[in-house]
């Protein structure tokens, strides 16, 4: 029953795709705000056609230090409670980025689940990005350790992604992406081909869009294949308007509920 839903991965692939705007020469345009504002996105996601967690991603200017501006993502995945025993999970994580190159500073992830369908975790881990030295240190605080690695030049978090690439220009349709992230586990580089298509939204009825997709093996799955897509609303704002992801043992859909700026 565990094989139900991989929670951790399914969570981390979410992120992984929601920053999967970027190629590898274009420049960013700084990941930061007009004073004050913010932006919030609500998703609510399903699986064999049943909502199961509620994902909620704010953006926003992070406090700045003497020497740079900094910008932040909060992520937060909440089961639902008629799920009771069976499926709990509160987990949030917070990235800390440079302003002007969107590189991360500090990734944080906070794990707090159980029940009958998925493993029980709960530990704090915080990763420190050092984009000169091109190395990351994991702390795990309920083990007091650190864990050292080198990474390749420009990698990032999952949300230090998603904003470096919701804040960057269009997205032209026809054109491979390349994405490398790392989030504590492993580091990840999948190429995504788009094509611009008609998609049926909650928020907006049919729209035009941009729909990424790739094919691609899950470690958690024995590394076998299965599909990811996502629609990117085809204007200006590049809204994230549902994500699919193929898996070897179901499917699991992402829609779009709500937009919320300030």
């Amino acid at each position: 029953m565990r094989q139900w839903i991989k929670i951790n991965f399914i969570v981390g692939l979410f992120f992984l795709l929601l920053g999967s705007l970027t190629d590898s020469s274009g420049e960013v345009r700084s990941c930061q705000f007009p004073s004050g504002q913010k932006k919030v996105f609500v998703y609510k996601a399903t699986r064999f056609g049943l909502p199961i967690f509620k994902g909620i991603i704010k953006m926003e200017n992070g406090p700045s230090d003497q020497e740079k501006s900094l910008f932040q993502v909060h992520a937060s995945f909440q089961s639902l409670q008629y799920l009771g025993p069976v499926f709990r999970m509160n987990n949030r994580f917070t990235s800390t980025m440079e302003a002007e190159t969107c590189f991360p500073v500090r990734y944080v992830k906070e794990v707090n689940q159980e029940g009958l369908l998925i493993q029980k975790k709960n530990y704090l881990h915080t990763l420190f990005f050092d984009s000169l030295r091109q190395k990351v240190v994991v702390e795990k605080k309920e083990k007091s350790e650190k864990e050292e690695m080198l990474l390749p030049p420009s990698t990032y978090d999952p949300l230090s992604m998603f904003a470096r690439c919701y804040l960057k220009e269009e997205l032209r349709p026809g054109q491979d992406i390349r994405m490398s992230i790392y989030d504590g586990v492993k580091l990840r580089e999948i190429v995504f081909h788009s094509r611009q298509e008609k998609v049926e939204s909650k928020m907006y009825g049919e729209v035009q869009a941009v729909r990424l997709e790739s094919a691609t093996s899950f470690s958690t799955f024995g590394d076998k294949e299965g599909i990811i897509r996502i629609w990117y609303m085809a204007d200006g704002e590049r809204t994230p308007l549902l994500i699919e992801l193929d898996l070897p043992v179901g499917d699991v859909k992402f829609e779009l509920e709500s937009v919320e700026k300030g």
